[in-house]
């Protein structure tokens, strides 16, 4: 490690993600496999530094925003790390953001440079002038149209650079949330943050090593797939593979079959699709050694199917953008079906009522968090950073109950939980009741008035078969319920779709179903 990576008071995560690799003799070792091929440790190394050098030559200054709109290729890490090295804020965002999104990001972070894609720079070309501390644009890929090319950029620079010397507790980068309820919120990470999900979730939970290769279908610029697809394997030496392009089943399948991951990070709906797709290798034709699952609770029986057809368990756990990575979870060895599984080392967890005070083992309560990767705030947002960031607790958003043995249950988000009759009602429980139906690919389960203006749950389905009669069908899904819920749960209505609406993640948008 170099000598200014890390002291009683200097600490750069770019640093501390990339030099301990160099020093342990793993300069030649495979870092990144993308769609241009392998590229080594060193390789990367010399990248970053090139970038950092190149952010000092256009005038970048230290703690400026830079905007990062870039598909998962060797690109990312090279601009990300490389920002964080010379002291720059990188702000990985949404490849599939709307263009309004993209003009509010521009202004709200008040970026000085814009590192885009070649194939999604036509989001911002209309309004790249209507941002005043913008002053360079750099077009990752073919093409740059009159732009600086990062390429030809990268080239031209030195493989020296001496890091900034930042702290743990410096600003580091941002990531802007989905933006489900209102416009995107930058969620400020610091320097410190990027190893303690590395060390507590990564090593300390999962057990990730250096002879993993690691694949993530969530993309680098979300939380969940930044920890997995370059924070973790760059933290023990391990090689990750990334996808430029959409997790399809035909393309993940692919990956698992040829390229032999060890490791598979994935979303819930993920899992359902490439079950039904009929293309994932038998157990044995495989190299996984196991899969995590986030972004949505995981069904009790999507983890029983997955079992089964590879052979391996799905670890289910909980993050969030605000924490960074998962801070509760399933584990090797300790796996319990329908449950988000124990608080991740270092991490507490408490549920709270309404009246903000903890609810006893056994009810359902708000759920909160304290760990070393909570955010600082969201930027420009004083009442929501209140509101979320109390103290050393977080509020996470979701309702959970814990049982007896001390393991976490879903019950669903805040905003979609139903008080039917009085009492409260998870939709997650009904849903997992009629995803065990075998005509149910996939569910959404809402709230909605009755005559009386009761509140009642209704259901939204994928089915995955095309001759079916909606009517008889719908029945039949109704009295499935009432055999293994409370007859009061049961979905008063249920309509058949092509589709649920999802975010970029998977998870299903719900607000919207409302």
């Amino acid at each position: 490690m170099s000598s200014n990576a890390e002291t009683a008071d200097v600490f750069n995560a770019a640093v501390d993600l990339i030099d301990h690799n160099l020093a342990a003799g793993r300069a030649q070792k495979t870092a990144v496999i993308d769609k241009s091929g392998a590229h080594s440790y060193q390789a990367l190394s010399d990248s970053i530094n090139r970038f950092a050098n190149a952010l000092k030559e256009i005038g970048i200054q230290q703690e400026q925003r830079i905007i990062l709109c870039l598909n998962d290729t060797i690109d990312f890490p090279v601009c990300f790390l490389g920002a964080i090295k010379a002291g720059v804020i990188p702000v990985p965002i949404n490849t599939r953001f709307t263009e309004k999104d993209y003009q509010f990001i521009l202004n709200d972070s008040r970026a000085t440079a814009l590192i885009v894609s070649s194939d999604l720079l036509g989001s911002f070309e209309r309004h790249l002038d209507s941002h005043p501390a913008l002053k360079s644009i750099i077009v990752s890929g073919e093409g740059p149209n009159g732009y600086d090319s990062l390429t030809e950029l990268i080239n031209a620079q030195s493989t020296e650079f001496a890091a900034a010397e930042t702290s743990r507790d410096d600003m580091c980068f941002w990531l802007y949330t989905s933006g489900t309820t209102g416009m995107p919120k930058g969620t400020v990470h610091l320097h410190g943050n990027l190893r303690a999900t590395a060390d507590l979730y990564a090593k300390e939970t999962i057990g990730i090593r250096e002879d993993d290769i690691m694949f993530s279908a969530a993309k680098l610029f979300f939380a969940y797939g930044l920890g997995n697809g370059l924070t973790f394997p760059f933290s023990v030496g391990a090689t990750v593979l990334l996808l430029e392009g959409p997790p399809t089943p035909d393309t993940v399948c692919d990956i698992i079959e040829n390229q032999k991951p060890t490791i598979f990070y994935g979303v819930p709906t993920l899992f359902a699709m490439l079950l039904a797709s009929g293309l994932l290798p038998a157990k044995g034709k495989h190299n996984l050694r196991y899969c995590t699952s986030a972004g949505e609770a995981l069904p009790t029986d999507l983890f029983a199917r997955w079992q089964k057809q590879m052979g391996i368990d799905i670890l289910d756990g909980i993050g969030s953008t605000e924490m960074l990575h998962i801070f509760l979870s399933n584990r090797p060895g300790d796996v319990r079906p329908g449950s988000t599984g124990k608080p991740v080392t270092g991490y507490d967890i408490r549920l709270t009522g309404d009246d903000g005070l903890p609810v006893p083992q056994g009810e359902m309560g708000a759920l909160e968090i304290s760990g070393p990767s909570s955010a600082l705030m969201y930027w420009n947002r004083r009442d929501k950073s209140l509101e979320t960031f109390q103290g050393p607790w977080t509020r996470a958003g979701d309702k959970y109950y814990q049982d007896e043995e001390g393991y976490f249950i879903y019950c669903g988000r805040t905003d979609d939980m139903l008080k039917v009759g009085g009492i409260y009602v998870s939709p997650f429980e009904v849903e997992a009741a009629l995803i065990e139906h075998e005509s149910v690919l996939e569910v959404a389960v809402v709230g909605k008035a009755d005559s009386d203006q009761l509140i009642k749950p209704r259901a939204v389905i994928v089915v995955n078969q095309t001759d079916y009669d909606s009517e008889a069908l719908a029945e039949e899904l109704k009295q499935f319920v009432k055999k293994r819920l409370a007859a009061f749960k049961y979905p008063r209505w249920i309509e058949f779709v092509d589709e649920l609406p999802k975010t970029a993640t998977g998870k299903i948008q719900r607000f919207k179903l409302r």
